[in-house]
């Protein structure tokens, strides 16, 4: 059972101002994180899907280099942007610590976004990344084979010491960001504004998969299946770390696996 101060408080009494400001703030920090990912990712597919030839044709490259010949530099970028895209995350940490200071709340770790059972999150984390890591690079291929995905590119950075340390920075930041913001976050500020869980599930699943729609149709379902058996864990453990290290786990394997096996193996697409 979740402990009892990762459940929100009720909200029935709570005057209008207190929840339009909670309205206003969720939209504001999905406008700055992944509510715009969306709407990017929206377009970026509707101008694949128009574009001559298929969706599998072209590519889509998640960890690509910012300056090719000049590694210092490339670093640097890689680096600002990881960094930069943490600064999100650190806002809801934030907004999650005045609540507590205004309402009594438990900041934090009202969504179990916390160091206090680093065993248990670790163990279950990475038990939920092998169930769906192997189910998702099996829909990918099944969608890339029929044409509806395009071709993911994981990673596409020169061959320099800092590759590896990179790709698994990269991997942690993805996971704090989407954990933390459309699982953790998105669900508290949905259960204040009085969403009913079946709702709340829907809309965080589907920004998801939504977020995800440069990748294709594929990447779009794949991700709302993951987003709903996220949605469902979190309210079973009420903690959002376990997902964040399931996510970690996820992604550092296809980074760096296809950083290895790319062009090495027959079956994986590459661009």
């Amino acid at each position: 059972m979740p402990d009892r101060t990762t459940d929100p408080p009720p909200d029935g009494g709570a005057v209008p101002s207190l929840q339009r400001t909670r309205r206003h703030e969720l939209l504001l920090v999905l406008a700055l994180s992944l509510g715009a990912s969306a709407v990017a990712a929206l377009i970026s597919f509707v101008g694949d899907a128009t574009a001559p030839g298929g969706l599998s044709d072209q590519a889509a490259t998640l960890n690509g280099s910012r300056a090719p010949d000049r590694p210092w530099l490339d670093l640097a970028w890689q680096l600002f942007s990881i960094s930069t895209s943490l600064v999100p995350v650190l806002l809801v940490a934030h907004l999650l610590l005045r609540e507590r200071a205004e309402t009594g709340g438990a900041g934090p770790r009202a969504i179990g976004f916390d160091a206090g059972r680093p065993g248990s999150d670790l163990g279950w984390g990475a038990l939920v990344a092998a169930g769906i890591g192997g189910s998702g690079l099996l829909l990918y291929l099944g969608a890339h084979a029929a044409g509806a995905n395009l071709t993911v590119v994981p990673e596409s950075l020169p061959d320099v010491w800092w590759k590896i340390p990179v790709l698994i920075a990269s991997a942690i930041q993805n996971s704090l960001l989407e954990e933390v913001i459309v699982v953790g976050y998105l669900l508290r500020r949905l259960d204040q504004l009085g969403w009913s869980p079946v709702g709340a599930l829907a809309a965080s699943a589907l920004l998801r998969g939504t977020y995800h729609l440069y990748q294709g149709i594929g990447g779009f379902f794949g991700n709302v299946a993951m987003g709903v058996v996220f949605v469902w864990l979190y309210r079973r453990w009420g903690r959002v770390m376990p997902l964040v290290v399931a996510h970690a786990l996820i992604d550092i394997v296809a980074f760096v696996g296809y950083a290895l096996l790319a062009g090495r193996v027959d079956w994986l697409p590459t661009a």
